[in-house]
């Protein structure tokens, strides 16, 4: 086991991180830009090292500041937490050649998974369903085109390199098709530095259903259950729970199944996210794999009793396991919604400020993630997301009701939040009878999209 990790992240993965490196007895190595020079994170950890100014570029996202300090500290592994650079296959193999474990799947599997074009085909050869779309990467809007007619309007364009919805667009006729497909384009290679495409057909009100699959390096592969992130804003995830009340007991065995054959098939290694759309008519469609943690992680916990933190340490560390698939229970209901420090009827404008005041929810079956305390500065350089407040339930309506509970309990002053947009969707009747899909925001709060606050939301 390591005696040292360094966390290249910051804000409440950071904290959650050391605070797993503490239960372990593993000394832990915090950096941060000027910007997080009073975080939590830095306090907490047993040593923190600077590494830049507050732009992203000049600190979170800079390799060799970040090897830098892991050597000068003597951190035996690094663990990248998510966003930044932990997907990035540069960096993981930075790591190895200075002799640092990287706590995540290898350069290689990163690097595969990350290539859209190639991470669909290569589930399509291990028999995983995969939606109906382009096999070779695109690179001019003419040749996309003639690809889009033979797979049927309307079609997604997808940036190969991409993740996080940039890079993407929704192309409903030939006559928007190369208007849609340049911007996607010029979007992805501005973020990702990488202006290849592909296209997959759209598919109708699905449900965003993915699963935590954990994968030792003696070849045991393991399924965590599912979570259902169909609540989305711009396709960025808004709230997600476990299970997806959808999924019948053989549809979940059968989802299960493909998840795992899915990491088997890409040679997988630490904790990882297989993402799957799920069709009204019960099929699903491999979408894509998240080769890190992922921000809604808790509610994955909550209901498996397994910290997920701890076992990516503990497989980079080379150890087994902590369970086979058949010891593995799953108990109860979890949600998790992310408040974050913005105002959405102001089009979801940012936020940034000092918290002048603060109380947090507790209690039986209630968690909160954060980095916040009062009189902390909410830096406008990095993403809004204040904490994660999750719940978890004997059965979804308890969860429910201990979300509304907990929700009208948060108290942040000083900063504008999005909780009353969080409480008007938890109180929606279509989510409580679990009527949700990826078109849920867009249908029922278009409102707030355009920055006005909608009349009701039932």
């Amino acid at each position: 086991m390591f005696n040292k990790v360094l966390v290249a992240n910051r804000g409440e993965i950071a904290v959650r991180v050391i605070r797993a490196l503490r239960e372990m007895g593993i000394r832990s190595v915090a950096v941060y830009s000027e910007a997080d020079r009073e975080s939590l994170h830095v306090m907490l950890a047993d040593e923190a090292v600077c590494i830049g100014p507050a732009p992203s570029a000049e600190s979170y996202l800079n390799m060799e500041a970040i090897l830098s300090a892991a050597v000068a500290t003597g951190a035996q592994a690094i663990h990248p937490g998510y966003g930044f650079l932990s997907e990035n296959a540069r960096f993981a193999g930075l790591c190895k050649l200075c002799g640092i474990t990287w706590i995540g799947p290898s350069a290689e599997v990163i690097e595969r998974m990350g290539d859209k074009s190639e991470a669909r085909s290569t589930m399509k050869k291990a028999g995983v369903p995969v939606i109906p779309g382009t096999a070779e990467a695109l690179h001019d809007a003419a040749s996309a085109l003639k690809a889009a007619r033979k797979i049927g309007f309307p079609v997604m364009i997808k940036a190969s390199a991409g993740g996080g919805g940039k890079g993407m667009r929704r192309a409903d006729s030939p006559a928007v098709f190369e208007e849609m497909f340049r911007a996607a384009q010029a979007e992805a290679a501005s973020g990702f530095g990488d202006d290849s495409m592909y296209l997959e057909r759209c598919v109708q009100h699905p449900k965003h259903v993915e699963v935590q699959i954990l994968a030792d390096r003696f070849g045991n592969v393991v399924h965590v259950g599912e979570r259902d992130c169909s609540v989305q804003r711009r396709h960025q995830k808004v709230l997600e729970e476990s299970p997806c009340a959808a999924l019948t007991d053989a549809q979940r065995a059968r989802i299960g199944k493909m998840a795992v054959r899915a990491a088997k098939a890409a040679g997988y290694e630490n904790a990882g996210t297989i993402e799957f759309l799920l069709e009204p008519s019960g099929r699903f469609y491999f979408m894509e794999m998240n080769t890190r943690i992922q921000v809604e992680h808790p509610v994955t916990e909550q209901v498996s009793g397994i910290d997920l933190i701890k076992e990516q340490i503990r497989i980079a560390a080379g150890e087994k396991l902590c369970c086979t698939q058949r010891e593995l229970q799953l108990r109860g209901h979890a949600i998790e919604c992310r408040i974050n420090a913005e105002r959405p009827e102001l089009g979801f404008l940012p936020s940034p400020g000092k918290v002048s005041g603060l109380h947090l929810p507790g209690g039986n079956g209630v968690r909160v993630d954060t980095h916040l305390y009062q009189g902390y500065t909410v830096s406008p350089h990095y993403d809004s997301m204040l904490l994660k407040l999750i719940v978890h339930g004997k059965d979804r309506e308890e969860a429910l009701a201990k979300l509304r509970s907990a929700l009208g309990e948060t108290v942040i002053e000083g900063v504008h939040t999005n909780i009353d947009f969080l409480y008007e969707i938890i109180n929606h009747k279509a989510f409580a009878a679990g009527r949700t899909d990826t078109d849920f925001i867009p249908r029922y709060f278009a409102r707030y999209q355009k920055g006005r606050r909608p009349k009701d939301a039932e």
